[in-house]
């Protein structure tokens, strides 16, 4: 199977499916799909981020080696919304490295921050930021204002997305200060 006419044959969860299928857990098979969500053209890469995203969330140890540069990728300027989009859900699967874990704190807020990016895209970043909170508290007194903010201009997707991380984030503050006295 071709890997190329598999994403252009047409865009479709069964098409995404058959995709996801086809790769499974072969890392050959994943490292070859990632060339192809570098190396575009634009639709390519557009269609090759739903796959690549749904293959990590059942296999998430495929993503390693390639994790850092897929973080590059996601903030080039004029980058499509799909791609960023997918590169988000897919961090929502995997234990972040420590040495990574910056990259994708500032990759996130640079994202949620943006209120010219879609809802789904701030949804994500929020998520990962949550998750990457728990190991480090710090990133919770950045992150609720943040949230607080966008909460009154959101459709109800965010709004809930945003009320369970608060519930999360403000939940935690409390514990760590009644530890602390």
């Amino acid at each position: 199977m071709n890997l190329v006419d598999l994403i252009l044959k047409e865009h479709s969860k069964a098409q995404k499916d058959k995709i996801v299928r086809y790769v499974g857990s072969d890392a050959k098979r994943f490292a070859a799909l990632v060339e192809l969500f570098f190396k575009g053209p634009y639709r390519i890469t557009q269609r090759a981020s739903w796959p690549l995203s749904s293959i990590v969330e059942k296999h998430p140890l495929l993503i390693k080696p390639h994790l850092k540069k897929i973080l590059q990728n996601v903030m080039k300027p004029k980058q499509h919304d799909a791609v960023k989009r997918n590169t988000l859900r897919l961090l929502q699967y995997i234990e972040i490295p420590k040495a990574l874990q910056g990259l994708v704190a500032d990759v996130c807020f640079q994202l949620l921050s943006d209120r010219k990016e879609p809802v789904a895209i701030h949804a994500f970043a929020i998520t990962v930021l949550t998750t990457l909170a728990r190991q480090e508290p710090d990133l919770k007194n950045e992150l609720i204002p943040l949230i607080e903010e966008q909460l009154p201009y959101s459709s109800p997707a965010f709004v809930s997305r945003a009320k369970r991380a608060l519930k999360e984030l403000k939940s935690s503050s409390r514990q760590t200060a009644e530890n602390i006295s």
